[in-house]
């Protein structure tokens, strides 16, 4: 009987592959140690959609899919905002692939700092998880990146935004109205939080942001458009201010170096 300890290639290749173990859990608890306090946060503002969705006629399994499968707290916002109001799934769909194409520009961007040669099946999978928190530690990481990393930020991430889409979906049904009223207004704490800081910033993003307000808010009453469902209004108001910022406020290439 061949003894293969006593081979050299064997040995070798035996070396390699221990050392690409450790790497790559090295890179996952890594991955963990950057995505516990995203996790954190995902936790506490998912637990005002699961309340969303449980005031959405949404049950909690079916919320906890929602958000394990769909990653984005504006997108999964919208999208139980327009379930509650019953429209239909190409509007939900197409207001999906609206709000979360800048995933697209982060997905180009975040390529670049993996090995050209990765498999694909990982590209698949980190692709899955690319949240603005997500891209911006990654792209804040120094050198090239392995997918364990990621797959190590996910683990974080994912597990505390659907916990807390379960929790608030369950306790929505459980403590009295007036606790679950007041709570569902954090989701719009959220979202306040999320564009005044930039807007304190950048002048133009303001303007953006208030005109973005307005114009919802003249669809929703003036006669020949509020009877536009609700779905159709976002997407309409979302590609028209996006294209009327782009050509009035260009961003030059030298401001994003």
């Amino acid at each position: 009987m061949v003894d293969f300890r006593q081979i050299k290639w064997y040995n070798a290749l035996q070396f390699k592959m221990e050392v690409y173990v450790m790497g790559n859990k090295k890179w996952y608890i890594s991955g963990l140690a950057d995505g516990l306090p995203i996790g954190i946060g995902y936790l506490a503002v998912s637990f005002a959609v699961g309340i969303s969705a449980h005031n959405a006629g949404i049950n909690a399994l079916l919320g906890a899919l929602m958000s394990f499968l769909n990653l984005t707290s504006a997108g999964q916002a919208a999208a139980i905002s327009l379930i509650a109001v019953g429209t239909t799934i190409a509007e939900i769909a197409l207001t999906q692939l609206i709000i979360n194409a800048r995933y697209l520009l982060m997905s180009c961007s975040l390529s670049q700092k993996y090995d050209p040669n990765m498999k694909l099946t990982h590209r698949f999978l980190v692709s899955y998880g690319i949240t603005d928190e997500i891209f911006g530690v990654c792209m804040a990481k120094e050198g090239m990146l392995n997918p364990f990393y990621n797959y190590g930020i996910m683990t974080c991430t994912v597990t505390g935004w659907t916990a807390g889409t379960v929790m608030g979906s369950v306790f929505g049904s459980v403590l009295p109205e007036y606790i679950v009223s007041a709570l569902s207004v954090a989701l719009y704490g959220m979202f306040i939080a999320v564009f005044v800081p930039p807007a304190r910033k950048n002048a133009v993003i303001a303007v953006i942001v208030v005109a973005s307000m307005l114009l919802s808010y003249l669809m929703s009453v003036l006669p020949m458009v509020s009877s536009i469902s609700q779905g159709f209004r976002i997407i309409i108001i979302t590609v028209a201010v996006s294209a009327v910022a782009a050509l009035l406020f260009p961003v030059k290439e030298d401001e994003n170096e």
